[in-house]
């Protein structure tokens, strides 16, 4: 696995793979709170959106509280930070030498919690951090948009202009309707 090995950050994505899933999430995150909201918002019949909902709550990313389903974006900031901090524990073992702390050192600078505070400008740096964020992607799975984006948000706000960096510099291809990881670092 990579950068998202921790098993927190693999069952929410594991968790968010599911379009109907992920769809509710969004409609809870732009402002619907009940089962017909969510319904409505993403086109599901009521039981299907009320089945994500449910699943969602019992993956920690939504909440009922008071007749009301609430998003908890927070749940995939602390399973990504999580999962930043294992893996720079992992390059910073006393093994690591040369470009391990290279690398540790670059992720240190640019990311904070887990999320990108910066795309680095000189090519060598980026090109760490994108390895580092494309190792969230299993290689020879193939992911529809949304759920790519949704992988990339974790990581930093602008997930258009990351996902475009990841094509264009070999981490990830695309056709017209899927994405895989083509490239990076695959630890063993």
């Amino acid at each position: 696995m990579g950068a998202m090995s921790d098993p927190d950050a693999l069952r929410l994505l594991g968790l968010l793979s599911a379009p109907d899933r992920l769809r509710a999430l969004s409609a809870l995150v732009l402002g619907a709170r009940t089962g017909e909201e969510v319904a409505a918002r993403t086109g599901m019949p009521a039981r299907d959106a009320l089945a994500a909902l449910e699943r969602l709550e019992r993956g920690g990313v939504a909440v009922r509280e008071e007749g009301e389903w609430l998003p908890r974006p927070e749940a995939l900031r602390e399973a990504v930070a999580r999962a930043a901090e294992s893996r720079a524990a992992r390059v910073e073992e006393p093994a690591a030498e040369g470009a391990g702390r290279e690398e540790a050192k670059v992720l240190r600078s640019f990311l904070r919690e887990g999320r990108i505070v910066a795309l680095p400008v000189q090519r060598a740096k980026r090109m760490v951090v994108l390895d580092h964020v494309a190792r969230a992607f299993e290689p020879g799975v193939r992911y529809s948009e949304p759920e790519v984006n949704a992988v990339l948000r974790a990581f930093h706000s602008d997930h258009a202009s990351l996902r475009r960096a990841l094509v264009d510099e070999g981490f990830l291809d695309r056709d017209s309707a899927r994405y895989w990881r083509c490239g990076g670092t695959v630890d063993v």
